[in-house]
């Protein structure tokens, strides 16, 4: 069986660009990514646009146009999937890593598909496959989606959208625009500080004018076929719905890192433990890149910001197979 020098889990933005990183200095390597390429970029909301501008969300130093300064989805897709395709890059689509083990200095990986030998693991699996659950009755329910796709299926319905980050309130004015009647209901007593600076404003003002009903420091307490319960100030209301987004956050697949040895902090962010200089977990030779690195923190790495781990990681890795020719 082949050994590869890197094996990289996830074939996202922050994946492509260790695979490009090691493809330059001459490493064999294996993207493996269970979905499409870039699966998480290509399950966001049809319309959704960029919170960063085009330059920033480049990787190798790829030239990234788009018609807007800050792109969308669409545009995205277009610009990672040439970057795989222009440089043949050695990725496996559709095909899920179930196990991964280490014997001696080596990584058996398994998928549903094959068995693979490297020397090095990357985990770039990203946080948008497991949604927060907001742990209540009727969550189950099939009009109730933990994602959004497309304004279109919403219109003329009673739409609750549970949440006030990003997604909740694209999703929100998208649906209202479309015809949807949305109310939106929110723990915090306003509109996320973190939600899009051209888009809070939108909100803020639909909601002032009655466009869009919103109740803040209130909570869902339980989703019926044809209603939702909501705790707010002034009482428990009944609020008649059709359909339920319950946009509330998504988090890494901690359940992955634990089955391969990766420590996890005690608190509430269940940080991974790695070593920032290097990217380099707890286990010789297993890294971590891109917003994963942040456990339950998923606010605090971007695209942006971790494009660096690439660079990091295969440096440390020619570095340590120098030393070790040299020994």
């Amino acid at each position: 069986m082949k050994v590869y020098d890197i094996i990289i889990v996830g074939g996202g933005p922050i994946g492509i660009a260790c695979g490009l990183e090691a493809k330059k200095n001459g490493l064999s390597y294996l993207i493996i990514e269970k979905g499409p390429i870039v699966n998480s970029l290509f399950n966001y909301p049809i319309n959704m646009q960029f919170f960063s501008s085009s330059d920033l969300l480049e990787i190798d130093n790829i030239p990234f146009i788009s018609k807007e300064a800050k792109p969308k989805r669409n545009e995205a897709l277009e610009y990672y999937r040439r970057i795989v395709t222009s440089n043949q890059l050695n990725i496996h689509l559709f095909e899920k890593v179930t196990d991964v083990k280490k014997s001696d200095d080596l990584f058996n990986v398994t998928t549903e598909k094959e068995r693979y030998t490297s020397k090095n693991i990357i985990v770039a699996t990203g946080f948008y496959d497991i949604p927060n659950l907001i742990g209540i009755p009727g969550e189950n329910l099939p009009k109730v989606s933990h994602y959004y796709k497309d304004p279109h299926f919403y219109a003329s319905q009673k739409l609750i959208v549970i949440g006030a980050s990003n997604s909740a309130v694209d999703a929100a004015l998208e649906c209202y625009r479309k015809g949807a009647d949305v109310t939106m209901v929110v723990r915090e007593p306003e509109i996320g500080q973190r939600v899009k600076y051209w888009v809070r404003p939108d909100v803020i003002n639909r909601i002032k004018e009655g466009s869009i009903q919103a109740y803040f420091n209130s909570n869902a307490k339980e989703i019926l076929e044809d209603a939702v319960i909501v705790d707010t100030p002034e009482g428990t209301l009944r609020i008649e719905n059709d359909f339920v987004l319950a946009l509330t956050g998504y988090m890494p697949n901690f359940e992955f890192l634990e089955k391969l040895g990766i420590q996890l902090s005690d608190d509430e962010k269940r940080l991974p433990s790695y070593d920032p200089e290097t990217m380099e977990t707890n286990i010789d030779g297993l890294y971590l890149a891109g917003v994963i690195c942040g456990g339950m923190e998923t606010h605090k790495w971007f695209i942006e910001n971790s494009r660096i781990h690439a660079p990091i990681i295969i440096g440390s890795i020619l570095k340590k197979t120098a030393q070790n020719v040299n020994v």
